[in-house]
């Protein structure tokens, strides 16, 4: 395949085609884990508690089988760019190798500790029983989730977006499918409650990669994926985890972060916990769409940079900055305007869509001024800059957010908590635009770095 496209095409016609299949691939995730909760939610709230409860530990196995794909995306695509095939194809056969051994490590870690971790937040004997029996058939499935992100973000290395959408909407469609089927006993399927969930979350993760394969095998990749290209030299895994383990880590610090609020929110009463994980599903579907944006551009900006063509790696993060800009507007609108129609799909405490209706009118007064910083840590990842990135979310995440939070909450209750993510995202942009001037347009010779 000839990926030289990526620097001969008009930027907006480029990042439009390039991010458009992505964003509804993200777009329709979003919708599968906002539907996933909403049949969980009618088997009764303590099961919505329980996924809410489970979400740090899956999001940390994600954010290492995403963020080091990331790694793997990145340096195939410099690699191209730089008309270095071999080392491509070296990167990507070693980076299916490294996640699949994350994948069996974080799945076997996780499934021994899902009691002692939940049991950190509730004492609720069937809340702690819906989110043990859950997370142990989702962690299961840990291998086959990590293999199929690591084929998502090598065909999107190459250009090949379409694909890649096919088996992400494939996985998430059969997921949305299964769900009411296993929960409820519809059909053939017995009634298997909240465990239905989880093992319809595990198919719709496994499958992708089952498709990836056959698509691989009937029309090959331009890197070669032979056990020929396994090679354990300390060059490839260097590259590799450079931009992997920042990636992972700014993916992983939202578990940090909702583990903390949830410490905070707890104290006011278990309601607010439950509001955060219904909002965390919900905003999902406005960050994963604009996340599909960024997936768009971290090939184009990796090529790009690889190539030489600088000009064209500012043309493309302005460009993706204003789409996501327009997507992060329209999720603003849908939460000002209709919060508790929206929270009502997953509860029915009136007192709980009241609260949650309340968070997200305060937490999305943020969402626009956001896409500087997803945009800005997107664009760094593409050109390998993996520290820069994972300090502007350090500070969304971790450094910023929690303490305001404590502090707020300590004056104005939990709304103080939904106050100060509001507030992290106004100062996060600004740092994130010096960032981005320091990095990109000041000093052109901080690129190629």
């Amino acid at each position: 395949m000839d990926e030289a496209f990526m620097k001969e095409r008009p930027v907006g016609r480029l990042v439009f085609q390039m991010a458009i299949p992505m964003v509804l691939s993200m777009l329709v995730s979003s919708l599968y884990n906002i539907i996933d909760s909403y049949f969980v939610a009618k088997i009764s709230e303590e099961a919505m508690t329980a996924l809410s409860l489970v979400f740090p530990l899956q999001n940390i196995i994600n954010a290492i089988a995403i963020g080091f794909s990331i790694g793997v995306n990145a340096a195939i695509s410099f690699y191209l760019g730089a008309g270095k095939k071999d080392e491509a194809s070296k990167s990507a056969v070693m980076g299916l190798f490294y996640n699949a051994v994350h994948g069996i490590i974080l799945g076997l870690v996780c499934v021994i500790i899902v009691p002692y971790f939940i049991g950190f937040y509730t004492s609720d004997a069937l809340t702690s029983s819906y989110a043990v029996s859950y997370g142990r058939i989702v962690f299961a499935f840990s291998l086959f989730n990590c293999g199929q992100m690591t084929f998502e973000k090598i065909y999107q290395s190459e250009g090949r977006m379409k694909a890649a959408m096919t088996c992400v909407l494939t996985g998430s469609i059969i997921n949305i499918i299964l769900d009411p089927l296993m929960i409820f006993g519809l059909g053939p399927f017995p009634e298997m409650g909240i465990e239905g969930a989880a093992l319809a979350t595990g198919i719709g993760q496994s499958l992708p990669l089952v498709i990836y394969i056959v698509l691989t095998v009937k029309r090959p990749l331009s890197v070669r994926l032979s056990l020929k290209n396994i090679s354990f030299d300390l060059k490839t895994a260097k590259r590799l985890y450079a931009v992997g383990i920042p990636a992972a880590l700014n993916l992983a610090f939202p578990s940090v972060m909702i583990s903390a609020l949830n410490a905070i929110l707890a104290s006011f009463g278990e309601v607010y916990v439950l509001v955060l994980g219904v909002y965390y599903k919900l905003q999902n579907f406005i960050y994963l769409t604009a996340n599909g944006i960024v997936q768009g551009i971290r090939p184009l900006l990796g090529y790009n940079y690889g190539a030489g063509e600088y000009k064209r790696v500012k043309q493309i993060y302005k460009t993706a900055l204003l789409f996501s800009a327009v997507i992060m507007a329209v999720g603003t609108i849908i939460c000002l305007v209709c919060p508790k129609a929206v929270f009502s799909l997953f509860t029915q405490s009136e007192q709980t869509v009241e609260y949650g209706a309340l968070a997200l009118r305060i937490i999305s007064t943020g969402f626009i001024v956001s896409a500087v910083s997803v945009t800005t840590c997107g664009s760094l990842e593409g050109l390998g800059k993996g520290t820069a990135s994972m300090i502007i979310t350090l500070l969304r995440y971790i450094v910023i957010i929690i303490p305001a939070a404590f502090i707020l909450s300590r004056f104005t209750g939990a709304n103080g908590v939904w106050m100060a993510f509001a507030a992290t995202e106004i100062i996060c942009a600004a740092i994130s635009f010096v960032l981005y001037r320091r990095k990109i347009v000041i000093n052109n010779a901080a690129i190629p770095s």
